[in-house]
């Protein structure tokens, strides 16, 4: 069913006369849940929407009852690449906590009622001038990760508090879901936010489609949405889609004002960053101050059937990896909104190189094989999802690269 469907991405929304980009299928694009004819019911692409898939399949499965969490539990080492965890039986995890293949255990919040703890940083007054400038890719959860390798670039010290001075930081984001710590990133990346304004320096996110789910679920829970998969509900599609039940228990009104009011777009000395790898964008405004300012107007309607619209659109992927139409894909947006390349998040390094996800298994080069961002479409687009969530790597890198 899968294997040789070729999928319109974006139609209406590519350059007049190109013709709308197109890919060859290799996984389905996120799971949507259906209460009728059947559960997971998908489009055939033929009710002028585009079909309606699952993200990363291969990484979930878990169908036994959790078990309560332990306060106890120590972090143990991930395995090195999904195929070395054992399918025969389901291990138990901490209540509410739905793994994926590359399995890691809860992290330990400390007493209850945690809230962010914003440390005085000291502005350096010999800096002048913009710093250097950085981008996260997708964290899903993965906070030792995001640790570990902000810390290796210099960017916080071993109390994880912010250290570089002038510097800027940009996540792209997805902060939750998968990953065993979702709230946890979200603190942290407030936490710097402050502190690297009381140095000079900025800590700033985007909004991507994972915080939409979030978002949904929170407001919207069980409440029957339009799909062109059939009925659908945010709640259903958040836990298909790797929501830990422990990030809803934590959630609180700060981290929901805070998802809101991200900007899905921003551009940086030439650099469009964005989450998606989507043309979407430009259904929402001609220039990226409209596209921040309608999604964040949209958003304030507290509509779950706009809401919806917008998580559908941004969970698109692929539009340039296509090596005939992506350039003029990319160019599109260059176009519209200024900048000499796009960087983006959202789709694993893994996928677009073709190196994951093949139906038959066979991965010629793992997921543990990412140790750089991907550049392509002509060294007009650069992907920096590492594909952390599939035991690839998460990455922080300093633009511009030198390539």
């Amino acid at each position: 069913m899968y294997g040789s469907a070729t999928v319109v991405e974006g139609s209406m929304t590519q350059g007049a006369g190109q013709g709308p980009a197109t890919r060859t299928e290799t996984l389905r694009d996120f799971q949507v849940p259906v209460t009728a004819p059947a559960l997971y019911a998908v489009s055939d692409g033929h009710s002028g929407e585009p079909p309606v898939y699952g993200e990363y399949p291969a990484y979930y499965g878990q169908t036994s009852p959790p078990v309560p969490p332990r306060p106890d539990y120590a972090p143990e080492p991930a395995p090195a690449h999904p195929a070395a965890v054992s399918q025969e039986a389901p291990e138990s995890h901490p209540e509410g906590y739905t793994p994926t293949q590359r399995d890691l255990p809860v992290i330990g919040r400390g007493a209850e009622g945690d809230t962010v703890q914003l440390h005085h940083v000291p502005q350096d007054s010999a800096a002048t001038g913009p710093g250097p400038l950085y981008v996260v890719g997708d964290v899903h959860g993965y906070l030792d990760e995001l640790v570990t390798e902000l810390h290796a670039q210099g960017l916080i010290d071993a109390d994880r508090h912010w250290s570089a001075g002038n510097a800027r930081l940009w996540f792209l984001g997805d902060f939750t879901d998968r990953g065993p710590d979702g709230i946890g990133v979200i603190d942290l990346v407030m936490s710097l936010s402050a502190e690297a304004a009381a140095a000079g320096g900025y800590c700033k996110a985007l909004m991507g489609n994972h915080e939409l789910l979030l978002i949904g679920a929170k407001r919207f829970g069980d409440t029957p949405v339009a799909s062109g998969a059939g009925t659908a509900t945010f709640q259903a599609a958040w836990l298909l889609n790797g929501g830990q039940r422990t990030d809803m228990e934590r959630l609180q009104d700060v981290h929901l004002q805070w998802m809101s009011r991200l900007d899905a777009a921003v551009l940086e000395e030439g650099h469009l960053l964005l989450h998606s790898d989507t043309t979407a964008y430009l259904d929402y405004g001609d220039s990226v101050e409209d596209v921040n300012d309608t999604i964040h107007e949209l958003l304030t309607r507290n509509d779950a059937d706009v809401t919806w619209d917008l998580f559908r659109k941004f969970t698109r992927r692929f539009a340039f990896r296509d090596e005939e139409t992506g350039p003029q894909a990319v160019r599109e947006l260059l176009g519209t909104y200024g900048g000499s390349r796009v960087v983006h998040g959202h789709s694993p390094i893994p996928y677009l190189l073709g190196e994951a996800g093949a139906e038959d298994g066979d991965h010629a080069h793992g997921p543990e094989s990412v140790d750089g961002p991907h550049v392509y479409a002509e060294g007009l687009a650069i992907a920096v999802d590492g594909g952390v969530t599939m035991a690839g790597k998460l990455l922080v890198v300093r633009l511009p690269l030198n390539d």
